[in-house]
């Protein structure tokens, strides 16, 4: 692809029509299909076509979302989001929100929301002041966080070593009396606590009514990562998963996981809207907004940006909350099927059961070296095309993800796969 693509610079440009047909052959080979239905490897779902047609709008508009003066339509639409999201996801309605660019600029936007308030609290101005000579932030978490969480502590200045890691109970989540221990040990210092609604690997919701009341007594800050977990809000069947998550203090969701729109779509909100907004706004004397309404750019870390709303707008109006509830309903369906179907295979273990669309597997060897069997079965999975599933390292063994997240996923789909990964583990078996 380096070979096709690389041209050298043009001087005078090619027909459109040119540029458009090379782009299409050059890059064969190198569009990785994960909006199959067969894609199981990552927590990527597929793009819906309301999604889709709303996000071919959105270009042709080709609107600044900074604010209401700039994208007026925009605005409107994102306000309308809001709310909408907050009563599909449990949240209180006062909370403040934002749609950024995913649940990496989610967690970013909520922890700095957090920062601004914890040194207020104790006197700092963060924003004027910066983060030399202020009381450290720890931040609390387990080891099955995400490491986007460990990204945005970089970004913010407060770096990697203020995070410390909480023991967790035998089912990957986090023990209270160990956090309630660690906070007591960090004194009165400010402290943000990161909880897991549906980790990556195996799903795990945290204890949330339990964790929160501790954190609440401690004066800490509650961040919910909720990058696709949040969305079992919607379904009466898994929504007892999040009890108490309302009263953290911020969570964080992506858009392109189970609501299933483009790339480029997150979600945050925090409880304490003046935090959010005076962590961003920022006045300037060329931009001269309707002061009264809201201004996006007040509480996001962008200011000229996308306008992600109207994919957003569009997906939630089409599919309701039945709609939505019935996609993560189905996953999680495709997910048990899968797990039962792969775990039943001679030479396989289940590591991890499915709580809601995450599980782990593993393919033993005979010779006991499992994590080079796992490896050279997931390769040869890969190899076939027939579906994707990916490694991951998981309590010390190389473990095989499962995770289905598709809109468009079938029965027909599973079973493809699990004949797939029948074959693969047979020819595995046939030279070793």
């Amino acid at each position: 692809m380096r070979r096709r693509l690389a041209r050298p610079l043009s001087e005078t440009g090619f027909p459109d029509e040119q540029v458009i047909d090379e782009l299409v052959w050059d890059t064969d080979g190198g569009i990785m299909g994960s909006t199959s239905g067969r894609f199981f490897g990552w927590v990527i779902g597929g793009t819906l076509p309301v999604a889709l047609a709303a996000d071919w709008l959105t270009s042709t508009w080709d609107q600044n979302a900074a604010s209401n003066l700039t994208a007026p339509a925009e605005a409107v639409v994102e306000e309308v989001c809001g709310d909408w999201l907050k009563e599909l996801l449990g949240l209180p309605p006062s909370a403040s929100f934002a749609l950024v660019t995913g649940c990496q600029l989610a967690h970013t936007t909520a922890l700095a929301a957090a920062r601004h308030k914890l040194l207020r609290d104790r006197g700092w101005d963060v924003e004027r002041q910066g983060l030399a000579g202020a009381p450290p932030v720890a931040i609390f978490t387990t080891e099955s966080r995400h490491e986007s969480i460990l990204r945005s502590a970089r970004l913010l200045g407060m770096g990697t070593d203020a995070v410390e890691y909480v023991e967790a109970d035998n089912e990957g989540r986090m023990n209270v009396a160990k956090l309630e221990a660690a906070i007591q040990t960090h004194g009165d210092n400010p402290a943000v606590v990161c909880l897991q609604a549906g980790d990556l690997n195996a799903g795990i919701f945290d204890p949330f009514a339990r964790a929160c009341a501790v954190t609440q007594a401690a004066n800490a800050w509650t961040h919910v990562d909720g990058a696709f977990g949040l969305w079992a809000a919607t379904s009466e069947r898994y929504r007892s998963l999040l009890a108490g998550v309302e009263a953290a203090d911020s969570w964080a969701t992506d858009g392109h996981k189970w609501l299933n729109l483009p790339f480029d779509c997150g979600f945050v909100f925090t409880a304490h809207p003046a935090a959010h907004r005076a962590s961003f706004s920022q006045e300037t004397s060329y931009s001269i907004p309707q002061e009264a309404l809201r201004n996006q750019k007040d509480w996001n870390p962008e200011w000229s940006r996308r306008a992600r709303g109207f994919a957003t707008y569009a997906t939630i109006r089409a599919l309701g909350r039945s709609g939505i509830a019935a996609i993560v309903e189905r996953c999680c369906a495709h997910t048990q099927r899968l797990v039962r179907g792969i775990g039943s295979l001679k030479g396989t273990e289940v590591m991890a059961e499915p709580v809601i669309n995450q599980a782990l597997v593993r393919f033993l060897a005979t010779d006991g070296n499992h994590d080079h069997a796992t490896e050279d079965v997931i390769r040869r999975i890969q190899a076939k095309g027939v579906a994707w599933f990916g490694g991951a390292t998981w309590r010390g063994n190389r473990v095989m993800r499962i995770s289905v997240c598709n809109w468009i996923t079938s029965e027909d789909d599973i079973d493809a796969a699990l004949t797939s990964v029948a074959e693969a583990l047979a020819e595995y078996h046939a030279q070793t």
